[in-house]
């Protein structure tokens, strides 16, 4: 009996946390959460998750406007310089993300892990380029699908209690931010020129990531919260640094069977305009103006993840998260989010 008292209380006071040993659908959040759950000592986990982000169409703060609008009504920041028109001659009309992300973790202590995170990111956004000077006649379209390593991200997250940790983040500035790819101006030429602000693929200065998470659960239910930042360090060898972002989140889940748990999570956000400006970023395109940049987004999302608990897979985790805006508030006129789509492994040793 003394025995099973001792038991009982050590595991009360051990750190919510995942282990080779989890058999529970609900010991991790939704896949599209990073940084929910810390490891007891000298457990080691990787995991591989695909992002896939579409956007489509134009918008003014939350009102949809058309190509035609911008192309004929929203001036041209860079207006009165050679082969520059009164107007945004250029329009993008969609944007097409992934991001393939290899993570590992590793507890030092049943109350410290370490994280890193690396990335490849493929971006492509088709543009309609409307005629020189007036008008609504378009010239044609055109691609630009820059792709390459993003910045990698390294983080601590420190246990305060069993159901609250700290994340302590850095972002190195390991992506790119010179990428070029082949235009369509508006008076029928195909230049080579430096892709705009969105899609390069690193911001190009070392960034904090600072956030708490907590997240807890019975048998039947999961559920939990996630507040981050990302604050820019000084400005990127360009001249500029991208706005800073704040994001929180909250998620709610529940166990069909030991293996399966469904969720539903919220997530706002809010990301500041740029600052400063790369001079080889000019155009007559809204994407080059660093004003077009940022807003306010708040996204649902639905979720399944599920973990094997027999056989060889014993121990595998997969997760899906699909997401839709409900509210974008944007500094347009700018690209709305269409849908997303998380898809992610974990194995933890």
């Amino acid at each position: 009996m003394k025995k099973t008292i001792i038991a009982a209380s050590l595991a009360a006071a051990a750190p919510l946390c995942a282990s080779a040993h989890d058999v529970s659908a609900l010991d991790h959040a939704p896949i599209g959460v990073m940084g929910d759950h810390r490891h007891g000592q000298g457990e080691f986990m990787l995991s591989y998750r695909l992002m896939h982000m579409d956007m489509g169409g134009v918008q003014i703060g939350t009102d949809s406007v058309s190509p035609d609008t911008v192309a004929t009504k929203i001036p041209n920041r860079f207006a009165g310089a050679p082969g520059q028109p009164p107007t945004l001659r250029i329009v993008p009309l969609q944007m097409r993300m992934d991001m393939h992300m290899l993570g590992a973790m590793y507890g030092i202590s049943d109350r410290i892990t370490l994280m890193a995170m690396g990335s490849y990111v493929a971006k492509e956004m088709d543009h309609a380029t409307y005629q020189g000077g007036m008008g609504t006649g378009r010239l044609g379209e055109f691609t630009t699908s820059p792709q390459g390593f993003a910045d990698t991200k390294l983080a601590a997250l420190i246990g305060l209690t069993e159901t609250v940790h700290v994340n302590a983040g850095i972002s190195v500035p390991t992506g790119s931010i010179t990428k070029t790819d082949d235009i369509l101006t508006p008076m029928g030429m195909q230049p080579t020129v430096r892709v705009p602000y969105a899609m390069q693929l690193g911001s190009g200065t070392w960034d904090l990531e600072p956030g708490i998470t907590y997240r807890d659960q019975t048998p039947a239910f999961g559920w939990g919260a996630q507040v981050k930042g990302t604050i820019r360090l000084g400005t990127n060898d360009a001249g500029y640094r991208q706005g800073d972002r704040y994001m929180a989140t909250a998620w709610l889940a529940y166990s069909l069977d030991q293996a399966i748990a469904v969720s539903a999570r919220l997530q706002g956000e809010t990301l500041g305009r740029v600052n400063g400006m790369d001079p080889n970023i000019a155009g007559p395109v809204q994407t080059a103006n660093p004003d077009f940049q940022g807003g306010e987004k708040l996204t649902g999302f639905v979720g399944v993840n599920s973990v094997f608990t027999h056989g060889a897979l014993a121990g595998w985790r997969v997760g899906v998260e699909a997401g839709l805006p409900l509210v974008q508030d944007l500094n347009g006129p700018q690209m709305p989010d269409d849908w997303s789509l998380t898809v992610g492994v974990q194995k933890a040793f």
